[in-house]
């Protein structure tokens, strides 16, 4: 994706809703990969961060013309993004009731020796780094929803207080406090119990057929490793000089952004040139 500028992004939704296609397009392409890994965050899977993906950016789409400029249009798209995702109840781990509590008695009493080797004949370094990135993004399915919108927003998308305010539609200070804590309760977690980004015990190459055999990942389906890695600046369109919160960046470096999958790009591309999008489009 090049990245745009949002006065460019602003400037193509004027030429969208007034019919032209090619800036239809490009509006899309501008904001894709942006919707793709909020959705990743939030729903915890690329499968699922795929159908939320095309369900957004319908919506974009479908309300262009109620898009009026008062703010920035990646701030407009991101709190369509939002709420949508927090009311998304189609994802995996929507009725899991996942908790960190439930996380650290696995990562403790979770009987990894016993399990055979079942990698399928994948390197375990692969399988290593895709269970490290799978298991820190399951991770924040502890969180509750908001808290969850709060700490990606605020750390991997580095959004100051003034605009996550008002996607949220709560006060910048409310933003700021809520999003320190919830930075807090994830560093100690990982300081705890994970071996990667903490001094905990927990390896990813030790748990690896663990993981295979609990359905956590598959060696023949790899997402993360398999993924195309996107320039951390596609990720700031609605950075504004987030304000210093704390010293725990380091600690968050899993929050990696990934382009959109060849999946989300071909639904994204049948639905702009499906029958019913025309419909929708000239109604």
């Amino acid at each position: 994706m090049n990245q745009k500028t949002n006065e460019e992004l602003q400037t193509m939704a004027e030429k969208a809703t007034a019919g032209d296609r090619e800036a239809l397009e490009a509006l899309v392409a501008g904001v894709q990969d942006m919707v793709f890994n909020l959705s990743l965050r939030m729903l915890g899977t690329f499968a699922d961060a795929e159908d939320a993906t095309q369900d957004i950016l319908l919506k974009m789409i479908t309300h262009l013309s109620a898009f009026r400029g008062e703010s920035a249009f990646t701030t407009w798209v991101f709190r369509i993004a939002v709420n949508h995702l927090k009311n998304y109840k189609k994802h995996m781990f929507a009725h899991a009731g996942l908790s960190f509590a439930c996380y650290g008695e696995d990562i403790e009493n979770g009987k990894i020796q016993d399990v055979p080797d079942v990698t399928q004949n994948v390197e375990k370094d692969i399988l290593a780094e895709e269970l490290k990135m799978s298991c820190t993004n399951v991770m924040l399915q502890c969180l509750d929803t908001e808290s969850r919108c709060i700490f990606i927003l605020g750390t991997m998308f580095q959004v100051d207080s003034r605009i996550a305010g008002e996607i949220l539609e709560i006060t910048p200070e409310a933003y700021r406090q809520r999003l320190s804590r919830v930075r807090r309760k994830m560093a100690d977690f990982l300081g705890q119990y994970c071996g990667e980004y903490g001094s905990g015990r927990c390896r990813c190459k030790d748990r690896v057929n663990y993981a295979i055999q609990n359905h956590r990942i598959n060696p023949l389906q790899l997402c993360y490793t398999t993924a195309e890695e996107a320039p951390v600046e596609t990720m700031l369109a609605v950075k504004n000089a987030m304000e210093q919160l704390d010293d725990l960046s380091i600690e968050f470096s899993f929050c990696k952004a990934y382009r959109s999958t060849g999946r989300t790009k071909q639904l994204i591309q049948e639905l702009l040139n499906s029958p019913q999008f025309s419909l929708i489009r000239n109604s």
